[in-house]
């Protein structure tokens, strides 16, 4: 299982390893040992990639960056109206969580929370990013007349990734016993057909 491997390729396996295990056994609980052990190493091997623990979950935290932010790239460019690609970001952000199902666990982690600035840092940011991208879409949802505009796009934006977290904790809770992307978008349709503009309009006629 440990045959011979570029660093890099080994660095990738492990990072791979540690998501699975820490889904399987919490991120709290996950050691290096458990790492090594499920790859075919030494200890002392898994440190000669990453010096400290820290700096390994540094690693699966860029690593997680990196994929996420691929993702949504590629669902602004597959649409190019805004309702469509404010969808697609919030699908793109359920099916990552889905296809990576340690990451609400990491979220709310010990590893994350308390022990390591790093990580945490790097998740700040790319929360920040993703909200970005959302106000981004959002106001050219607004500009356009499609959606209420007495609401901020930032205030928007918190409300939808707020839903994001909520259908992913319920998932998690509830042993990943529905579809979360399909869950989740589900819902996302319910909060754009309550922020719509159109409505407005309709009750101002009927008022």
């Amino acid at each position: 299982m440990s045959g011979r491997q570029s660093a890099e390729e080994r660095k990738a396996q492990i990072v791979a390893e540690v998501l699975r295990l820490a889904d399987e056994i919490g991120p709290d609980r996950l050691s290096t040992t458990d790492v090594a052990r499920a790859i075919g190493l030494s200890q002392p091997a898994i440190f000669r990639h990453f010096p400290t623990k820290g700096a390994l979950w540094l690693a699966v935290a860029e690593d997680i960056a990196d994929r996420l932010q691929r993702d949504w790239a590629a669902a602004e460019v597959g649409s190019s109206e805004p309702h469509a690609r404010l969808k697609a970001l919030i699908g793109a952000q359920l099916t990552a969580i889905s296809a990576t199902p340690a990451l609400p666990s990491i979220l709310f982690s010990r590893e994350l929370q308390v022990d390591n600035q790093g990580l945490r840092d790097v998740f700040r940011g790319l929360l920040g990013a993703f909200q970005g991208r959302l106000v981004a879409v959002i106001g050219d949802l607004q500009a356009a007349g499609d959606l209420k505009r007495d609401v901020s796009p930032e205030d928007v934006a918190i409300l939808l990734t707020s839903l994001v977290q909520g259908v992913a904790i319920r998932w998690t809770l509830g042993a990943r016993g529905f579809s979360l992307p399909q869950e989740g978008l589900r819902l996302f349709d319910v909060q754009l057909a309550l922020l719509n503009a159109q409505e407005d309009v309709c009750d101002e006629k009927t008022g």
